[in-house]
């Protein structure tokens, strides 16, 4: 059964306000009434702050009222607004959250949908097209909100060792705990290694008090805010104490072959060549690999080569192996973090270039 039991599109004549095209306009209203009010009112969100953000995506206006929402716009969006309204209402159905980033997401699939599927009698089955999605026991299911998350996941899912760049808030990080966790609740893998380089400690971590996990804390609460979305504490508590889960500095990697293992290394735009390829030969049998970073964001000393930058070079093309490129319109956290993102990279491109750095060993009376 179709996600709204109801729906009805009335065209009606207005003035043009543009004055572009002298005579009337169309005006679409779209009535969608769903069968639970619970699962509507998660559509809707907190206040009906998802209708608020679809409206000012696509430019239509949402009534709730109850289980039922009314949208008026031009009859492409007001359709592209049922669409999108209908893939939330299943995401809903299946346990999904439902904030405003969905939103986003859905209506890229929705977009990606009507390209490929133009003709209403030509559309697809439900899900047919749908973005891929990784499972969790605490989170249900993940979907992709954007395509760039949708071949991230599916690079994922069939590739033993996966690059991923790009800039904060692309969800690099964060879809990448979320598969390692499926992949050790489905028995898929036996643990969970991951690591982190501490740029701002030299990986000198010996000289730093407390046990290992205490020592590398600080550098990997991004890692542990991830596995808590997706795992109940108690069981990351669990399989930190147990082994299951291992947060290993990436100095303390040396020498050991990982396997039937989900090994993550984050931040890896900060790893020295030797470091990267160090990290790149503990690939053990049965074993998967994923590496994110920000080539952008790069903390080494002047001089000295990304192991990012280098091995994505050197690998490319390499069967078993993809990277997977996001840009700053992949961001998916609050709208005004991805205009922050690209002011900033604006500003680095029109900056003039910095002079080289001299060592004050250099200088001459």
């Amino acid at each position: 059964m179709s996600p709204a039991d109801n729906a009805t599109a009335r065209a009606h004549k207005g003035r043009n306000p543009g004055g572009l095209h002298p005579g009337v306009v169309e005006e679409a209203e779209i009535v969608l009434t769903f069968e639970d009010n619970r699962l509507a009112s998660l559509v809707f969100g907190q206040y009906d702050q998802n209708l608020a953000h679809l409206e000012r995506r696509l430019d239509v206006t949402a009534i709730a009222n109850g289980n039922r929402v009314t949208v008026k716009g031009t009859p492409e969006a007001s359709e592209m607004a049922r669409r999108v309204l209908e893939g939330l209402y299943e995401r809903a159905r299946q346990g999904g959250a439902l904030g405003t980033g969905d939103v986003d997401g859905a209506i890229q699939e929705s977009t990606l949908q009507g390209s490929l599927f133009p003709a209403a009698e030509q559309q697809p089955a439900a899900g047919l097209t749908a973005f891929d999605q990784i499972s969790t026991r605490r989170r249900g299911a993940v979907r992709a909100r954007n395509a760039a998350q949708n071949t991230y996941i599916k690079a994922l899912k069939t590739n033993e060792l996966v690059f991923a760049e790009g800039p904060a808030g692309t969800g690099k990080t964060w879809l990448a705990v979320g598969y390692a966790v499926s992949l050790l609740e489905a028995g898929q893998v036996d643990r969970l290694i991951i690591s982190r380089p501490a740029v701002e400690a030299g990986e000198r971590l010996g000289f730093l008090p407390g046990d290992m996990r205490e020592k590398v804390d600080p550098y990997l609460r991004p890692i542990y805010d991830a596995l808590y979305d997706f795992m109940e504490a108690r069981h990351v508590d669990r399989g930190l104490q147990t082994g299951m889960i291992e947060i290993a500095p990436l100095a303390f990697m040396r020498g050991r072959t990982l396997t039937n293992a989900l090994v993550l290394l984050d931040e890896a735009q900060n790893t020295t060549t030797m470091q990267m390829k160090m990290f790149l030969t503990r690939l053990g049998e049965g074993s998967r690999m994923i590496i994110t970073g920000d080539p952008s964001q790069i903390d080494l000393p002047p001089g000295q080569k990304s192991g990012l930058v280098e091995a994505v070079r050197i690998l490319d093309g390499v069967e078993g192996i993809t990277r997977v490129t996001f840009k700053e319109v992949d961001v998916v956290r609050h709208d005004l973090v991805r205009r922050i993102v690209t002011a900033y990279d604006k500003a680095a491109r029109e900056a003039p270039p910095e002079p080289p750095r001299q060592d004050y060993r250099d200088r001459r009376p």
